[in-house]
C-alpha cells in the first residue's frame, strides 16, 4: 500500500518551499489588488470633488463670492501615503507630552479649585456671624 498525501498533514514530503512560494505570490497579488482598489477609490473621489468644485465655482460666480485659498494649502500638506509621513523628532514628541501633562495639570487644578470654593461656600453658610 502506498502512502496517501493528505493536505495539511504532519510529516509532509518537502513541499513546504512550494507552499511558501504560492503563499507569497498570493500575498503579493492580494496587496496589488488592495493597492489598485485604493487607487480606483481615490480617483473616484477626486472626480467627485472636481464636480463639486465646479458647482461651487458656479455658485461663487453667480453670487460674486471670492474663492478661499485655504483648502488648496491643506490638500498640499497631506501626504499621499500615511506611512510615508514625516516622523516626529524626540523633541517634538517631548513637547507634545509636556502639553498633554500641562492639560492634565490644568484640569486637576481647576477641579481642586471648584471643590475648595464649594467647601468654602458650605462653611460660610453654616457659620453665621453675629
Amino acid at each position: 500500500m502506498s502512502p496517501r498525501i493528505v493536505p495539511g498533514a504532519v510529516g509532509g514530503d518537502g513541499d513546504d518551499s512550494d507552499d511558501k512560494e504560492k503563499e507569497e505570490e498570493a500575498e503579493r497579488e492580494r496587496q496589488e489588488a488592495i493597492r489598485e482598489a485604493e487607487e480606483r477609490r481615490k480617483e473616484k473621489h477626486r472626480k467627485m470633488e472636481e464636480e463639486r468644485e465646479k458647482m461651487r465655482q458656479e455658485i461663487r460666480d453667480k453670487y460674486k463670492i471670492p474663492k478661499k485659498e485655504e483648502m488648496v494649502e491643506q490638500q498640499q500638506q497631506e501626504p499621499d501615503n500615511p506611512l510615508m509621513r514625516k516622523k516626529k523628532t524626540p523633541e517634538e514628541l517631548a513637547a507634545e507630552a509636556e502639553l498633554e501633562d500641562q492639560d492634565e495639570f490644568t484640569k486637576l487644578k481647576n477641579t481642586i479649585e471648584t471643590q475648595v470654593n464649594e467647601l468654602k461656600s458650605q462653611i460660610e453658610s453654616k457659620c453665621v456671624m453675629q
